[in-house]
């Protein structure tokens, strides 16, 4: 539990703008923060139980489904060109970047995640 003088700095925090509550993000005070991150919480945990583990697979096989007809075979095999360049030290596209291969980002982002 926080004391009196933490909640106070992190209320001052809150109202410059700072989320400083994990989903809390637009409450304009520590106390505001705090019940919107509480809300979020029991909605999640309410949906979790009105679509149950098969609700939540037929979500995941939609999204899944839409994202296949929004990239296509060529949108998979360039992240997979990517991701395979990937090591613990650089990502792919450094590692594309140094090696000169060419990975058309374009093929795998939509124009909702376009830079």
């Amino acid at each position: 539990m926080a004391s009196q003088q933490e909640r106070e700095e992190l209320d001052a925090r809150a109202r410059q703008g700072e989320t400083v509550v994990p989903g809390g993000t637009g409450g304009k005070s520590l106390e505001a923060q705090e019940n919107l991150a509480e809300g979020r919480s029991r909605g999640g945990q309410t949906r979790k139980e009105q679509l149950g583990r098969e609700g939540y697979q037929e979500l995941g096989s939609k999204g899944g489904q839409t994202r296949k007809e929004q990239i296509g075979s060529e949108g998979y095999q360039e992240m997979g060109r990517k991701g395979g360049l990937s090591t613990t030290d650089k990502s792919g596209s450094e590692r594309a970047a140094e090696e000169g291969t060419g990975i058309d980002e374009s093929k795998y982002r939509t124009r909702s995640n376009a830079p």
